[in-house]
Parts: C-alpha cells; sequence; structure tokens
C-alpha cells in the first residue's frame, strides 16, 4: 500500500526490516542503545558487531531521542535507534511521537533520501498496535508535509497483524483528506 504527502511517499511493506534497501533503517532500540532480541538482535546478526561498537559510544540516551550509527553488513547504509517508550512509563504517546519525528529528522539531517521504519515499541515494550500506527503515521504524514528532502518512508512491518493495522490506519487518514 502506498500514498503520496507532498512530493514524498509513504509505502507499507509485511517485510522483514533488515533485507530492506533503503539508505536507513531504523531499529526500535532500549535507552543503552544494547541489540538485544526482537529486531535489534536480527539487526545485530545481519549488520554484524561494528553496530553495536558504534551504539556503545554513543548510548545512553534518552526516551523518545535518536542516533545514528553504520549499517554493517545491511542492505542500507545507516541504522537510526530511536527509543521508543514501555507500556505504564507515563507519557507514552508523545514519546512514540517524538521518537518517530526524531528519526525522521535525523534522516533528513544527514541527507537521507529513503528510510524503514518498523512499529516501534510494540514488541516487549507493550505498545498497543492500533495505537502505534496512528501515532506514527500521523507523525510522519506531518512531517512530509514540512521542509523535507526524504523521498520514500517505508513502513517495515513484521506480521499481518501489523501490516493490517498501519493499512486500517493509511486508508482512514486517505478518505478524510477526500
Amino acid at each position: 500500500m502506498k500514498a503520496k504527502i507532498a512530493k514524498s511517499v509513504i509505502e507499507l511493506l509485511n517485510t522483514d526490516i533488515t533485507e530492506m534497501e533503503t539508505d536507513a533503517i531504523v531499529n526500535p532500540a532500549n535507552a543503552q542503545l544494547i541489540l538485544g532480541g526482537g529486531v535489534a538482535g536480527a539487526i545485530r546478526k545481519r549488520g554484524g558487531p561494528k553496530i553495536q561498537k558504534e551504539c556503545y559510544k554513543k548510548a545512553p540516551t534518552f526516551v523518545g531521542g535518536a542516533v545514528i550509527t553504520t549499517g554493517g553488513s545491511l542492505k542500507a547504509r545507516y541504522v537510526i535507534h530511536a527509543v521508543g517508550p514501555r507500556m505504564g512509563e507515563g507519557d507514552e504517546d508523545a514519546k512514540l511521537k517524538n521518537a518517530t519525528r526524531n528519526s525522521l529528522k535525523l534522516a533528513d539531517e544527514t541527507a537521507i533520501k529513503s528510510i524503514a521504519l518498523p512499529a516501534i515499541s510494540t514488541g516487549i515494550f507493550g505498545f498497543p498496535l492500533q495505537r502505534c500506527a496512528r501515532i506514527m503515521l500521523r507523525t510522519t504524514v506531518d512531517y512530509l508535509k514540512g521542509p523535507t528532502a526524504l523521498e520514500r518512508v517505508v513502513f517495515a512491518l513484521f506480521g499481518q497483524a501489523a501490516y493490517d493495522a498501519f493499512a486500517k490506519e493509511l486508508s482512514q487518514m486517505q478518505n478524510q483528506q477526500t
């Protein structure tokens, strides 16, 4: 599924983010930037130890923040590590919005044209999938309506449930604009 926003395109794919051929992929990170399990573990496994070594130099960071490292052996040149909220810590919606916006902003600051994001915080951090889709997509649409060099923003969603949640939200957003 695709949507044109100003001069950019948002695309939804049910895929493995570590296989993306975008300029950057986003890792749903913890504040210590330790590449443990889930998406982060897959990035470490596919991208090699160089990514974790750079993370150690940039850690810790804050919830809602984002830092950039090499992509190591990944197809993507860069990994943007965005720290999403854990459910129950408070102010989760604002923190997820900030993690999304800061990832997009860091991509622009690095002259990145294409980026792939996962459903941040929906794994072990327990963020509800549909709520995540609404926040991440609305934040991305708002960002792309402003001054940006980003041409393509892909939501690389793992599993049909994640894809369906984001597709439902994107469809609703498109219907509201027509």
